[in-house]
């Protein structure tokens, strides 16, 4: 039993045990408060009864005309409550307010070409690859560690604003970019 509710900027004291993950992007206080103060209801925390959190999501609204879309920024699960379907349920509701508040075209995300459990996830929630950044991950300067130059993929999943499917196809994965052409 858990609780899915905002993301308050307290919790930013309590989520530790699941930023300490090699798969999760850890950012400053500002960027942090940043999506919470404009992006509030894009932003949850899945929370156990004892208090603890169990993981949390980040999103935002951008684009402009048929690329406005919702975009997820962290989506993360701490290790000891992966395989409860806490992830799909964060995305879930990423979604629902990204078609029926922010009538958005689409929601994307990009996630490390290598993590395979992310990829199945996305791709069990009908996430297509839409294209491959190159060096994605060196070029935001936030890798652990020291220069990481990792590739991502740029997925996305048409919400119900885009009836024609514009913001998929079929050929993602042929399809490279550089961390540089994408905003």
């Amino acid at each position: 039993m858990s609780v899915l509710r905002p993301f308050q900027a307290s919790d930013m004291f309590k989520f530790n045990n699941v930023n300490l993950d090699i798969w999760t992007e850890t950012y400053n206080i500002g960027f942090y408060l940043h999506y919470l103060s404009r992006w509030p209801d894009l932003c949850c925390v899945q929370e156990a009864p004892t208090g603890r959190m169990m993981g949390y999501v980040i999103g935002k609204a951008e684009g402009q005309g048929a690329e406005w879309h919702g975009h997820v920024t962290a989506i993360t699960v701490a290790p000891e409550y992966r395989r409860l379907s806490l992830a799909r349920k964060m995305m879930s509701l990423l979604e629902l307010v990204s078609d029926e508040i922010y009538r958005g075209f689409f929601v994307d995300l990009y996630v490390r070409c290598n993590n395979l459990v992310a990829l199945e996830l996305y791709e069990g929630m009908d996430y297509s690859v839409y294209r491959r950044v190159r060096e994605y991950y060196g070029n935001l300067g936030v890798g652990k560690g020291g220069r990481d130059e990792e590739d991502a993929f740029d997925m996305r999943k048409p919400l119900s604003r885009d009836g024609a499917r514009r913001s998929v196809r079929s050929n993602g994965r042929d399809i490279v970019v550089s961390a540089h052409d994408v905003s």
